[in-house]
């Protein structure tokens, strides 16, 4: 088997991820200072609420050890959900920006330490740091690019492209220590994936069985392995 370094290699994941650890990355030791000087952190079970849709900011969040789901709720009370933070991303940080209430909701996808940064050092670092001015702004445009990729996605992909991408990505997510060649265990609840891809918990079941015969995926329980990353990415048809 022919091992890819990396995946930007054979596909564009930047279209389709947020990226946010970018904005801490290096930041000069003296705004960090002052963003972290008050942050307090908690241990999120998994399921448990970071903040709801409709709440007013009082801080934002970073992600030490970690995933965490933004979702939105509908009148039914069905989850859809927008987008997976990983380790190093902030969150929250859209409302305080916009002087507005939360657009959307945020729980822990798995068990996760978080750390909350009140709302005033945010904004004083915010005024007094070029650096991360300029890191949130580049952040804010990719991500509108990234929302508007996922808009036309829904509106013209299948569903089986859209769950085929959304492996794609998650695989990028669920990597620790990785080496070419190492499987990536992925572990997502079949509930969690249908909303991701928009669609029904027994459409994922169904082709996740469907990928699974045809050397794409093994399942081990909730676990699904990608076992073939070039077929997913070509049943993804999401260049």
């Amino acid at each position: 088997m022919l091992f890819i370094m990396s995946i930007r290699d054979i596909f564009p994941i930047d279209k389709w991820d947020f990226k946010s650890e970018s904005i801490l990355a290096d930041l000069p030791a003296g705004d960090l200072e002052r963003l972290m000087a008050q942050k307090s952190e908690h241990f999120y079970k998994k399921g448990e609420i970071l903040f709801r849709e409709g709440a007013y900011p009082s801080g934002i969040y970073y992600i030490v050890k970690g995933k965490v789901k933004k979702y939105k709720t509908d009148k039914a009370g069905k989850e859809q959900i927008i987008y997976i933070a990983d380790t190093g991303e902030l969150l929250g940080y859209h409302a305080i920006l916009s002087e507005h209430r939360y657009p959307d909701s945020a729980a822990a996808l798995e068990g996760s330490t978080i750390a909350f940064i009140p709302k005033e050092d945010f904004i004083y670092t915010l005024e007094h740091s070029p650096v991360l001015n300029n890191r949130l702004l580049k952040t804010l445009s990719h991500e509108f690019a990234v929302l508007t990729n996922s808009i036309t996605l829904f509106a013209q992909n299948s569903v089986r492209e859209r769950l085929a991408l959304q492996l794609v990505v998650l695989r990028e997510k669920y990597k620790v220590n990785f080496e070419p060649g190492m499987a990536v265990e992925i572990n997502i609840s079949r509930e969690d994936l249908a909303s991701l891809a928009g669609t029904a918990r027994e459409n994922v079941v169904r082709m996740l069985s469907e990928f699974k015969e045809s050397g794409i995926v093994e399942t081990r329980g909730r676990t699904i392995i990608i076992t073939d990353i070039r077929k997913l990415i070509a049943l993804a048809n999401a260049q």
